[in-house]
């Protein structure tokens, strides 16, 4: 059952991979002014196998919470993995405080 469930987890993840190259393609051929018809098409038709995909799964017991988009392109873009982050430095005790870096909304 968890190979089925992986599977299908592996097939969205290479579904949403292709998704996001379609939709630059579109976005460039907006931005050219072209027709981007049969790549709209090609994604509308993705987006309805990845929901597909998804209840699939979800019947076939997959539990997990799905990320967003939000969080899987703010995962994307950061470029340190979650385990490599270094800690932050403390900030001096007293002295003078800089100017321009407080949090006093203006």
């Amino acid at each position: 059952m968890d190979n089925k469930i992986n599977e299908i987890r592996r097939k969205i993840s290479t579904l949403r991979a292709e998704m996001t190259l379609v939709e630059a393609a579109i976005r460039d051929q907006v931005n050219r002014d072209l027709d981007c018809t049969q790549a709209s098409c090609r994604l509308l038709a993705m987006r309805a196998e990845v929901a597909e995909l998804i209840a699939r799964w979800k019947a076939s017991g997959g539990g997990d919470r799905l990320p967003t988009v939000r969080e899987r392109l703010t995962r994307s873009q950061d470029p340190t993995p979650q385990g490599a982050r270094l800690p932050m430095k403390a900030k001096p005790v007293g002295g003078k405080p800089r100017t321009g870096h407080g949090n006093a909304k203006v």
